[in-house]
């Protein structure tokens, strides 16, 4: 006989669920949390999900688990009063300056406040003017607006291993803070942003480029290029209420061209030149009988940086090749040099990136030539719903449109880049014979799906390749010692540093796995629409080889490969 609980007068039944609040929100009803996060360790502290059990007692329903004919409650006149009064002493110490605020309407104590009526709080507000810390690149820090729900400590030490924050002082001196309270920049950030993508309120966002965008979007003596990531496609539209995972790319190029951009790209046409250069480092690596270690994928920035400060002897077997955006980027810049030269414009390189880190990747003097960066500005997902909803385009009714000549064809083994494990299918694609069986045989290899580590064996000729993917740095953490220790030993790694791969980037709107899940979906039904699979038959990217830009090794070399300092 199944065990259920009674909720609120309704008969629930319950099976895997691991607390209360679980089998509450099975039942569909909403309770509030602050510091609860299904992907994180059970925190118990903002007391906001508190339940009423029969006898009149009060029990977090987050750190609590279920029992059999169990009854609580969700709303009773005691539980609303404690809710009420938790967002009042919360309220009493954090900045109201709403309207200005990066989360404005997206703050889930701004939300909480309007959802419970307060209009009127009857504490002093003690919030102390703090300093903004915004040294970092891509994450801004506010620790007038953090309400302690630790969150952001727990995604950066338990998922993501990297430990730049945590808490330090106690009592009401407690706080979120680095290391001696030093500026982020100066820690071992690696600028995945996570932290911010799980932050409930405005203590911690993603810093905004949109001044610059706009800035060079209005000067009249510069030509502004954009490219587009794969994984913005599948998110963007959620903001504008269509389906999560719904592919929205033709929309996103029509509402690019309104907003003033001159050319318009999709980054996977350079994801196929990705596939080119490093599926040959990987033959080559074969070829060599090098198996210390295996080849890493080079796509992540901030595995880049996890690697450079935590794994520094890993650093001559990740590939030499460039970021797609990267890639993409120094071909822009090389392909309009003739014709900026002629015309006397400038062309200036914007980069539409679900990640926080591209920003940071951006900037690296790795990056430049003669001190000029091949991607000027990036910014996220976000970033662009802000600048749509801003000039008031109507995202859902605009027509959809095609990216710009000559740039204008991508693959379907470009386009699923932006999920865990479509790098490594993309790249077995290009090394695997050409038949449909082939194909067919890396799809179901076990490279797809959502968990954070995955292996797979492939057969491709008379070899059999071991390839590992993970997703989230923890997960990287823990493959990387095991590669170290002799426990395993792979030929090919895909390492992406957000959990579920690029369509959960920091840039991205917030999703639940499930969201997160349709998304993977929509890429690859993308993939599937698609009338060219492998990176190889993309004729855009055989001109560029031919007689384009990439016609000598030399500019193969300086456009496409980096050495990190």
């Amino acid at each position: 006989m199944s065990k259920y609980m009674v909720i609120d007068g309704i008969r629930v039944e319950f099976e895997n669920e691991k607390n209360i609040l679980q089998v509450i929100q099975k039942a569909g009803i909403h309770v509030p949390t602050f510091c609860y996060y299904s992907d994180l360790s059970i925190y118990g502290a903002c007391r906001m999900c508190v339940v009423e059990d029969e006898r009149g007692g009060i029990i977090a329903s987050c750190s609590t688990p279920p029992r059999d004919k169990m009854v609580v409650n969700t709303n009773t006149p005691k539980l609303h009063h404690h809710r009420k009064m938790i967002l009042e002493l919360l309220l009493a110490s954090h900045c109201r300056d709403c309207t200005t605020c990066e989360k404005n309407q997206k703050c889930r104590l701004q939300m909480l406040a309007e959802r419970f009526g307060l209009t009127d709080i009857r504490f002093k507000n003690s919030k102390v003017n703090s300093i903004v810390d915004d040294s970092s690149t891509s994450v801004v820090r506010d620790q007038g607006k953090c309400i302690l729900c630790g969150d952001c400590v727990r995604m950066c030490n338990e998922i993501q291993h990297v430990g730049a924050i945590d808490f330090a002082a106690r009592g009401s001196q407690m706080t979120v803070s680095t290391a001696f309270n030093k500026p982020l920049a100066e820690t071992n950030c690696v600028n995945c942003g996570q932290c911010a993508a799980v932050c409930p309120t405005g203590a911690l966002t993603i810093k905004s480029s949109l001044k610059d965008v706009w800035r060079a979007i209005y000067a009249k003596d510069t030509r502004v290029v954009v490219q587009v990531a794969p994984a913005v496609r599948v998110a963007i539209g959620e903001e504008f209420g269509l389906e999560p995972g719904k592919n929205s790319m033709g929309k996103v190029y029509t509402a690019l061209r309104m907003l003033g951009f001159d050319t318009v790209f999709d980054t996977s046409v350079a994801a196929d030149i990705t596939i080119m250069e490093e599926s040959q480092e990987l033959v080559n690596k074969i070829s060599a009988g090098d198996d210390k270690f295996p080849l890493f994928t080079s796509c992540c920035p901030a595995w880049i940086k996890f690697a450079q400060s935590k794994y520094p002897e890993l650093m001559p077997y990740i590939s030499t090749s460039k970021s797609p955006m990267e890639m993409f980027g120094a071909i822009i810049k090389e392909y309009y040099k003739p014709a900026d030269e002629r015309s006397g414009l400038k062309t200036y390189s914007v980069a539409i990136m679900p990640c926080a880190a591209k920003k940071f990747e951006a900037k690296r003097e790795e990056f430049k030539r003669n001190g000029v960066p091949d991607v000027d500005c990036v910014i996220t997902t976000n970033e662009l719903v802000h600048m749509i909803k801003e000039l008031g385009i109507q995202f859902n009714e605009i027509e959809p449109g095609a990216p710009d000549m000559p740039f204008s064809i991508a693959s379907g083994a470009g386009v699923i880049f932006g999920v865990t494990g479509g790098v490594t299918e993309a790249a077995l694609r290009k090394v695997a014979e050409n038949t449909n069986e082939e194909l067919r045989a890396i799809e179901y290899s076990g490279v797809r799906g959502m968990q954070g580590i995955k292996e797979a064996y492939v057969t491709l000729g008379d070899k059999t390749l071991h390839i590992g993917v993970v997703s989230g740095l923890g997960n990287a953490d823990k493959l990387i010692k095991q590669i170290k220790s002799g426990k395993v030993k792979y030929d090919f790694v895909e390492v992406m540093a957000c959990p579920y791969g690029c369509i959960a980037g920091a840039g991205q709107p917030f999703s639940h796995k499930a969201d997160k899940m349709k998304s993977s979906a929509g890429m690859y039904k993308a993939d599937k629409t698609a009338t060219i699979k492998r990176s190889e038959d993309n004729p855009v990217v055989m001109k560029l080889y031919s007689d384009g830009v990439l016609s000598s090794e030399e500019k193969i070399h300086e456009l496409l490969h980096v050495t990190y300092q």
